[in-house]
């Protein structure tokens, strides 16, 4: 296949330890990650250097005083969330620790490209992720990624990067984990296209008249996985899908033909890679984040069930699997992404879809508002032009994250605005 990044063996496997820069440590992929390596700690193999929250600092000063990285992040640098609040939170929580604290995108940033760090779990929720991710694979650093917003954003610049500076990239989102895994040692002319399963969210079964009335507490009901607010708004509207056919394209330079999506309602299968002889690799597990965040983790080496806390899959207990076509009609979110990555407009796709998750949490939109908001932004975007790596990396990288970050805010001024 022909990935975004080199694809380390055991040969050249990054040794451990493995120093450990988690961005985004209060959120769900963050716990759990905190998780997965509380089963590890005596072990010698995993050592927390970073831990970057955002305004979450009474849940950051408990991981904190637990793990005792020698550097901590923070969204705010002043305030009731900022540097000086924490600071008096650990002194009662770990007196006598005084770790170097950081704030703010270029906080982030500095923390992931840290020469002792060695490896960077990107888990920082939307576009605030992007800057840290870029910083780390500048930087060569061996990136699991969880924030898909990096590759939706920039998706061409990582791949840059990682050609550039021999960074790696190594997928958490539990479906393109599994693509990786049914990928690896593939050649690209023995694969067809790639299938990426969706549960369908709280609402697949319901009609166009059950949309219209359906409220932020309904849509935070998913009936297989536990993740943050946004993460399952999108979800419910079927963008997390049209965001991650996004990533896949980067990832795995597939055109956005060549990956398609299938309701999967169990969530049993993750994803599946279709031959060109005509068969299926697909990937069985019970959904729990935990298994893709120990697969990244480890890589290449097999992990076993007492790292991880997941059960093993019983497939009799688990029943019937079946598998159905998504109802864009109802969930145009997922043909918008597609047309959006066809114009090469993502960045105000994601702005978009960001302001409309923020506005339907808040009571100020309806749930259908949701596409028809971002459709209006999308409309109104041009082409984002291609990015390309001069003789000064920095500098280019600079300009590219400033044009990003530019039509990004031009988007949310017009998601805000917007009015059903």
């Amino acid at each position: 296949m022909h990935y975004i990044s080199h694809i380390p063996g055991e040969l050249d496997a990054l040794p451990f330890p493995r120093r450990i820069a988690l961005m985004g440590c209060t959120g769900s992929i963050g716990c759990s990650t905190l998780r997965v390596l509380e089963a590890w700690k005596d072990s010698g193999k995993f050592l927390v250097e970073v831990l970057a929250a955002g305004r979450n600092i009474a849940l950051l000063a408990e991981q904190a005083a637990e793990w005792r990285p020698p550097y901590l992040a923070v969204q705010d640098a002043e305030g009731p969330s900022g540097i000086e609040a924490l600071r008096a939170l650990l002194r009662k929580a770990a007196p006598g620790y005084e770790p170097e604290i950081e704030a703010g995108q270029a906080g982030y940033a500095r923390l992931a490209a840290l020469p002792s760090v060695d490896m960077v779990l990107s888990a920082q929720v939307g576009a605030a992720g992007l800057r840290a991710t870029a910083a780390a694979a500048a930087a060569g650093k061996t990136i699991c990624l969880a924030n898909k917003e990096s590759l939706v954003l920039a998706g061409s610049l990582i791949r840059a990067l990682c050609q550039r500076t021999g960074a790696v990239v190594l997928p958490v989102d539990s479906e393109h984990c599994a693509l990786f895994e049914g990928m690896v040692g593939r050649r690209e002319s023995e694969i067809r296209r790639l299938m990426l399963t969706a549960s369908g969210g709280p609402f697949r079964t319901k009609d166009a008249d059950f949309l219209k009335n359906v409220k932020p507490e309904d849509a935070l009901r998913h009936p297989n996985w536990s993740m943050g607010a946004k993460i399952t708004i999108d979800s419910a509207t079927l963008m997390n899908k049209g965001l991650e056919v996004i990533e896949a394209c980067h990832l795995y330079q597939m055109s956005v033909e060549d990956v398609h999506v299938l309701v999967h309602p169990q969530s049993i299968v993750h994803s599946l890679v279709e031959l060109t002889d005509g068969s299926m690799m697909g990937h069985l597990a019970v959904p729990d984040m935990r298994l893709p965040i120990a697969v990244c983790l480890s890589w290449p080496y097999m992990l076993d069930d007492t790292v991880t806390g997941v059960p093993f899959l019983d497939l009799a207990k688990a029943g019937t699997l079946t598998f159905e076509e998504p109802r864009c009609e109802l969930f145009p979110c997922l043909d918008l992404a597609r047309r959006a990555f066809a114009e090469r407009r993502t960045v105000e796709l994601n702005a978009a879809n960001e302001v409309a998750v923020a506005r339907f949490l808040g009571k100020d939109i309806g749930f259908t508002d949701i596409p028809a908001l971002v459709a209006s932004v999308v409309d109104a975007a041009s082409s984002l032009p291609d990015f390309e790596l001069g003789g000064d990396v920095s500098a280019s990288v600079e300009a590219a994250l400033a044009e990003i970050e530019k039509r990004d805010a031009a988007a949310r001024i017009l998601a805000e605005a917007w009015r059903p």
